[in-house]
């Protein structure tokens, strides 16, 4: 599962030199006992791994695609080798969470892992508050997309973060950061993107672009408390109908509420009156 992911990844890159993984993933490659191949393939296919009967993989990769999505799709490739995991590209395009086998959402989170380690991530990033500026910073100096960068960042991030990921117009997934998680701050997929927040008013211009406002943290997050705001850095991208959101606060703006021993959020009752130090009891009334 999810939790499996993560170690494994850290595991497969320590003992691995980095030092020149933003230019060269021959490192991961030879680990993986993988060859590399590029090859011009259909639109939408971005790569694929056959083994040889000696054991040996071969990564085929789109020569067409961006050279960001070809590192993305060749530590994609090696999660299902490392992991053992069986492909299913062919349901959806590769960047889709849509309708997407499991499978390969944990080969996303590996590969993720493989392009921004952990170790160099946080040596790398800037301590400053969230910002479009550190997102765009982090993605120029692992040569990734700017969702893969916002997504690394809030899955790492020590503030109650999220990176929200929507398509045409319904949230498909968020990663959220540790103290989120530990809140039990739910963003309930499958759903539509809110009406009150900077993503809803992003994508209804029609048109790509990023902006940030402050929104209501309601707004977001399934039964939460009112009153209290949260940052919304939104990026919209007309041409795929896409749409992310980076949602962030101190933690000190958390709800303080009570988590019952399946997860469930506790509802304030009143809880037992306060002792007064007279008995409830004979109430006086006599009974039938």
């Amino acid at each position: 599962d999810e939790a499996d992911v993560h170690p494994r990844a850290r595991a497969f890159v320590a003992p691995l030199d980095l030092s020149s993984i933003r230019n060269d993933l021959s490192v991961y490659i030879a680990a993986a006992g993988a060859k590399l191949v590029k090859e011009e393939l259909g639109e939408g296919e971005s790569g694929y791994t056959t083994t040889t009967p000696k054991g040996r993989h071969i990564i085929t990769v789109n020569s067409l695609e961006s050279p960001q999505r070809q590192r993305f799709t060749i530590c994609h490739e090696i999660a299902h080798i490392i992991l053992k995991l069986a492909s299913n590209h062919h349901e959806v395009p590769s960047w889709s969470f849509a309708k997407r086998d499991l499978n390969e959402t944990f080969c996303d989170m590996f590969a993720a892992e493989l392009l921004m380690p952990y170790v160099q991530w946080h040596s790398k990033l800037p301590s400053e508050e969230p910002s479009a500026q550190v997102i765009e910073h982090m993605a120029a100096e692992f040569d990734v997309s700017f969702p893969a960068a916002a997504s690394r960042f809030a899955t790492l991030c020590d503030l109650p973060c999220a990176w929200v990921t929507m398509e045409r117009g319904v949230i498909r997934h968020a990663a959220r950061s540790t103290p989120l998680r530990r809140a039990r701050a739910w963003i309930p997929p499958r759903t539509p993107i809110p009406p009150g927040s900077v993503a809803y008013r992003l994508r209804e211009s029609g048109q790509s672009g990023l902006h940030s406002d402050e929104v209501a943290q309601d707004v977001w997050f399934q039964d939460w408390e009112t009153g209290l705001d949260l940052r919304e850095i939104a990026r919209h991208y007309a041409s795929t109908d896409t749409t992310g959101s980076l949602l962030w606060f101190e933690e000190d703006e958390l709800p303080q509420v009570e988590v019952g021993r399946f997860g469930q959020r506790l509802e304030d009752d009143g809880g037992l009156k306060e002792l007064t130090g007279e008995l409830p009891w004979p109430s006086g009334k006599k009974r039938r």
